[in-house]
């Protein structure tokens, strides 16, 4: 039987003779990364460990998330980055150069077939090239650095055929909201995605990495994209070297395949808190905007930039709207000097900013207050993600029309005077919790008292707000679990060393903070059970000794706030002590086992 994508790259990169889903193997990672939100944490895991980087040609920093250096605990952790990277001959990407994963596909440290980590969650934007990139938590990257190699499952794989042609209206972050609004966020959770067909093998490199960038937001691995021609010769001039594409085998076994029309796409647009709520961009026409962002790692390209020019060119900004524009990388931004896009960007009276991840990482601009509308071209717009107001998630074309309208509109409807609108009251911001706890004892069965959470999709800003990523000292973090989940921001004063908290599906999705299982060991909570758990969130809880079951069957329990719970990590049992009823949840395997009593991966 033949081997997909990812399987062929998984194997050319263990020593496993056989690769199969489910399987758990070694791999060797090309290239391994720390951002500066995750650098100073991972730092810390080595130098506690007595661990040394296993090979600093293939092990980088990367600062993007805050390159203005405007917080203080961003800048004290870069600062302990770059004297780390010094005394272990580490080169460091440092705050003028822009997004860590478009640097390693500009740079040539990822490539067709390559492997590559980050604590950066979007890691997977890596597929756009055909190579695996994996967003992890700062355990496993300091593993990675140290070892040259980090454990994986091997996910099953996904193939979507989109067939015909876009419509010439379409762009690349159309594409990919047409695809989250199909397949939401969990769907296809845990899954590698292969995207291919005859209109996908037309999109440039910039497209690509749009589309590969959201894999996250659909709660999949990877999106791998065979590289044509084009990215091909691209990444062959960054490495000065040919380059022999993998490519899945003609008898390779897929789990499911879709066949689609790209015809059939329209230009979509995401309501606020959920980047899969996307619906038809005239659905929302007229609605008003305060602000809008065109950057981040899935829409700061030259293409990006070339479309946003287009539209402003010979226009201006409607009053009372700001418009911020951030190149992904410094070779972008010199290429809009060149190119007299700075220039068009100046006039139509937008704001333009050195490159990085903007607001969508906090740390830069971006952001928006309470009350405030924003039109972005993010990947994420969860509540308290790029800041307090709503966010609209968008292509482009459609922000940088909208920006001149004052409403949100397209580009083949703006007016010849902007509307201007009354302002409106703001909210005010919620407080944070503040109680501290310890962590527990690591027995096999247990006992704990329930706390339900009964959401699905709770994402890692509502368990652990980004507001508090400076924070590296577990003892700090416990009294900030769930500040940004409505109804629960008193949680930490509710909860006892030794209580279970039982939720929905897709649990820890979005972002590859650490923080958001390290904020309940701070709490002492025994256990998190959930119907599914993201990936990165998953491994980051295994990593760090938190028992996190799977079970889909958790309501035949009928369990109610303040039930006692017993749990068997072995078995997988799970028992109401109130009404006697029990289900099967998924069971610890040998390697999470072996972590767990470790009590940890170090």
């Amino acid at each position: 039987m033949g081997l997909t994508m990812l399987e062929k790259i998984l194997k050319n990169h263990s020593d496993a003779s056989i690769i199969a889903p489910g399987q758990i193997i070694d791999v060797f990672i090309d290239a391994r990364v720390a951002r500066d939100f995750g650098g100073a944490s991972v730092i810390r895991n080595l130098v506690d460990h007595d661990f040394t980087p296993d090979d600093p040609s293939r092990t980088f920093f990367t600062f993007d998330c805050n390159p203005a250096g405007s917080d203080q605990k961003y800048a004290g952790n870069q600062h302990k980055c770059r004297i780390y990277a010094r005394e272990n001959g580490i080169k460091v990407y440092d705050i003028n150069r822009g997004i860590g994963t478009h640097i390693l596909i500009d740079e040539g440290l990822a490539y067709p077939g390559s492997t590559a980590v980050s604590t950066d969650s979007h890691a997977n934007i890596l597929g756009a090239i055909g190579a695996f990139g994996q967003g992890m938590g700062d355990m496993d990257i300091a593993a990675a650095w140290a070892r040259g190699r980090i454990w994986f499952r091997v996910p099953e794989t996904i193939k979507i055929n989109l067939g015909g042609e876009f419509p010439a209206e379409i762009h690349s972050k159309d594409i990919v909201l047409n695809l989250l609004a199909k397949f939401g966020p969990s769907r296809l959770l845990g899954l590698a995605i292969e995207l291919t067909g005859e209109s996908v093998e037309k999109l440039n490199l910039d497209d690509r990495i749009t589309i590969a960038s959201m894999a996250t937001e659909m709660g999949a691995v990877i999106i791998l994209i065979p590289p044509n021609a084009e990215v091909i010769r691209y990444c062959e001039s960054r490495i000065c070297k040919r380059i022999e594409p993998v490519l899945p085998d003609s008898d390779a076994r897929y789990r499911e395949v879709f066949e689609l029309d790209a015809g059939t796409f329209v230009q979509m647009v995401s309501r606020p808190g959920k980047p899969h709520d996307a619906v038809p961009a005239r659905e929302l026409k007229g609605i008003k905007i305060d602000s809008a962002f065109i950057g981040s790692c899935t829409n700061g390209r030259m293409q990006d930039m070339r479309m946003a020019a287009g539209i402003l060119k010979g226009r201006h900004v409607a009053p009372g709207v700001v418009l911020k524009i951030v190149p992904s990388t410094d070779k972008i931004w010199n290429m809009c000097l060149e190119e007299g896009l700075l220039e068009i960007f100046k006039d139509a009276r937008a704001m333009v900013s050195n490159p990085g991840c903007a607001g969508c990482a906090e740390g830069q601009v971006g952001q928006n207050g309470p009350g405030e509308v924003t039109l972005s071209s993010g990947n994420r717009n969860f509540a308290g993600k790029q800041g307090k107001g709503d966010v609209y998630l968008a292509s482009p074309a459609v922000i940088a029309a909208s920006a001149v309208a004052g409403y949100l509109t397209t580009p083949d409807d703006i007016p010849d005077t902007p509307r201007v609108f009354a302002p409106e009251k703001k909210r005010k911001p919620r407080k944070a919790a503040t109680t501290l706890r310890t962590r527990p004892e690591r027995p096999v069965t247990f006992t704990g008292r329930v706390h339900l959470v009964p959401f699905d999709n709770i994402d890692t800003d509502m368990i652990y707000h980004n507001r508090y990523l400076g924070i590296t000292d577990q003892k700090e973090m416990g009294k900030y679990s769930f500040s940004n989940l409505p109804g629960y921001e008193n949680f930490p004063e509710k909860a006892s060393e030794g209580d279970i908290i039982v939720t929905g599906k897709n649990f820890g999705s979005g972002s590859s903070r650490q923080q958001a299982v390290d904020c309940f060991i701070n709490l002492g909570i025994q256990c998190i059970i959930a119907g599914s758990f993201g990936a990165i969130y998953e491994r980051n809880a295994i990593n760090a000794a938190l028992p996190v079951l799977t079970c889909d069957t958790i309501s035949e329990l009928q369990l109610s706030d303040g039930d006692m719970l017993d749990v068997n990590l072995e078995t997988g049992q799970l028992a109401n002590r109130s009404n006697g009823k029990s289900v099967q949840a998924l069971p610890f395997s040998g390697i999470q086992m072996e972590i767990y009593l470790n009590g940890g991966l170090f």
